[in-house]
């Protein structure tokens, strides 16, 4: 009753009837509300993308996955939606619809493929649906955005699907207790986002203090949590603690430079209060310059208590993700360059070295080039490298091709 009861409320703010069957940037109604009129913002994008798969037996056994070659290609056209509904000054409401179409030879090939489609993403309420599952196409759409903001003086209040936030590093974020997400991930720009109530108020330009609850039903599946932000020494700084599925969680982070050089990082402990589970720390630290040729160059390093030191590579896409398991290996390395070649192309390549058994290797160059006003053509690699009987092997590569259009 609780969901139904939920779902109701804030639908019932984000529906109201069409001002036309077209498209459009901002819509204003005339009807004057407290201090503005209302008015809808509508945006979004459609993009193509086409990935070609590389297994080089990475997957022994490909009969599991109905699999018979190591050549696979895929597509996905996805459209996004998103909508804004301005009542008044105080009120927004926001509803962002996610509609994907799979199709290819891992649609085909993978068992339950929709299942793990539909089931990816949601969070306590189910606000996903397949609409067509059949022979090798995939039609899913999905509300990953769908909550009401109130603001008034100092404060602000979240209620439904909403994005917490937390992170400050760039690459991984062990103070995201509420909806992490992985690097690797990189054609979901918007990140997930969780079911929650989230209360803020403003003491200052750079400070805050910050409480949010996850919708839950059981005590060990609640996250909660209170932020406070503040400034000291031209440093941002955070502290948070909470409940995080079972465990007691206490946390920490930083914003700031040492002279030209940006410095970032963030750790969080995790101690198990309502369950058997162990003890976790995940901590990491980066450095980021711009040299003045527009020559961009990061680096990090992660620490994860919970992460294997003896693991095929394969487990970099299929491990379970979460704030205290952000990677699946103990230790990583990240380093990354980017550069603007011209003023309509851009391109980069970032490193992920873990110094485990197998030296896991993540390899990820790209390239973006501006084809006219707000259409993008991406190329993106994804190569894996890892020890095999003293060997450096690669058993994995993939490259996307993505076309993007911005509305």
């Amino acid at each position: 009753m609780l969901r139904l009861y939920f779902i109701i409320v804030i639908i019932s703010l984000a529906i109201t009837p069409s001002p036309s069957h077209t498209v459009v940037q901002s819509y204003s109604l005339i009807v004057a509300q407290d201090t503005m009129p209302a008015r809808w913002e509508i945006s979004g994008y459609i993009k193509n993308m086409q990935t070609l798969l590389f297994f080089n037996n990475a997957y022994p056994d490909f009969q599991q996955f109905k699999l018979v070659d190591t050549f696979l290609q895929d597509n996905l056209v996805h459209n996004r939606i998103n909508v804004k509904w301005l009542p008044n000054s105080r009120f927004t409401v926001f509803a962002e619809l996610r509609n994907r179409l799979f199709f290819g030879d891992l649609v085909r090939g993978t068992p339950g493929y929709a299942d793990r489609v539909d089931n990816a993403n949601n969070d306590y309420f189910d606000l996903s649906w397949v609409l067509v599952n059949d022979n090798g196409f995939v039609l899913h759409t999905m509300l990953d955005r769908l909550y009401a903001e109130y603001t008034a003086g100092n404060w602000e209040v979240r209620v439904g699907r909403q994005r917490i936030n937390w992170g400050i590093s760039t690459v991984w974020n062990p103070n995201d207790i509420f909806n992490a997400f992985a690097f690797t991930d990189f054609d979901y720009e918007e990140r997930p986002g969780s079911d929650a109530l989230r209360v803020r108020y403003y003491t200052g330009v750079a400070s805050s203090l910050e409480l949010a609850v996850k919708a839950f039903d059981h005590w060990d599946e609640a996250v909660m949590a209170g932020l406070w932000k503040f400034n000291r020494s031209e440093y941002d700084f955070q502290v948070l603690a909470g409940l995080s599925r079972g465990d007691l969680t206490l946390g920490g982070g930083w914003a700031g430079s040492i002279k030209d050089v940006g410095f970032k990082g963030e750790f969080t402990w995790f101690k198990p209060v309502l369950n058997d589970g162990a003890d976790a720390f995940a901590a990491t630290g980066g450095l980021d310059y711009a040299f003045n040729n527009s020559l961009y160059l990061q680096g990090g390093y992660l620490y994860n208590s919970l992460g294997a030191i003896n693991a095929p590579i394969t487990g970099l896409f299929n491990f379970s993700l979460s704030a205290k398991n952000l990677y699946p290996y103990r230790h990583a390395v990240f380093a990354q360059a980017a550069y603007p070649f011209t003023p309509l192309l851009n391109g980069g390549i970032a490193l992920i070295y873990s110094p485990i058994d197998i030296h896991a290797l993540f390899v990820n160059p790209t390239a973006t080039l501006s084809i006219m006003d707000n259409w993008t053509l991406d190329m993106v690699g994804q190569l894996v490298f890892n020890t095999q009987e003293k060997s450096y092997t690669s058993p994995i590569q993939a490259i996307f091709v993505r076309l993007k259009f911005n509305y």
